[in-house]
């Protein structure tokens, strides 16, 4: 099941080619990697300038050195919306898969984006943690379950929900497929493409 939540559009009214910041928040194994790619594929595809700025990616070089605590966390989200928000206003359609955990940094984010008139959506792959537990793409659940480590956001360590997200994908109900195909109609729905 996807729902659409209301909040007023987000859309582009520039006349030339517009860039956004697609950020898909959701707990670890959730499928917001997957998703993104996906809907990147599709895009180059019709021809679209995208990037994929993967959290895990950019924690290894953008934010090396940082840590878990809610300060670096908070960085790392910094970090990343920063680089989103160039990219966009240079006319890329910019897809983040970043946990992102607490909703007063993706406001930031937002707050950040609609300063300088970036288009930006909030997409909430809204996993439950069960169904994250079962995939644990890279072992983290396990690792976590056996004591290994501490801190596993939506386990032992916070994930605030969006409240009020431009889309909610419930990705345990649909194929990858149908829920960059939910996402790709967003954007469309708010002129992005």
């Amino acid at each position: 099941m996807v729902v659409t939540a209301h909040r007023p559009a987000s859309t582009c009214t520039c006349t030339r080619i517009c860039g956004a910041t697609i950020w898909l928040t959701g707990l670890p194994s959730a499928g917001k990697t997957t998703i993104a790619y996906e809907l990147a594929g599709r895009l180059r595809g019709e021809g679209h300038r995208v990037e994929v700025l993967d959290g895990d990616e950019i924690r290894a070089f953008l934010s090396a050195g940082l840590g878990f605590s809610r300060e670096d966390r908070d960085t790392h989200v910094r970090r990343i919306s920063m680089a989103a928000e160039v990219l966009a206003r240079n006319g890329v359609k910019v897809l983040v898969p970043v946990i992102a955990p607490y909703a007063d940094s993706r406001a930031a984010v937002r707050e950040r984006h609609r300063a300088v008139g970036v288009p930006f959506l909030e997409v909430h792959v809204a996993t439950p943690v069960e169904v994250c537990t079962v995939r644990d793409v890279k072992g983290l659940y396990a690792r976590q379950a056996a004591g290994e480590i501490s801190g596993l956001t939506g386990v032992d360590d916070p994930y605030e929900e969006p409240v009020t997200p431009d889309l909610r994908i419930e990705s345990q109900n649909q194929t990858v497929q149908e829920s960059a195909a939910t996402l790709h109609a967003l954007l469309v729905e708010r002129h992005l493409l």
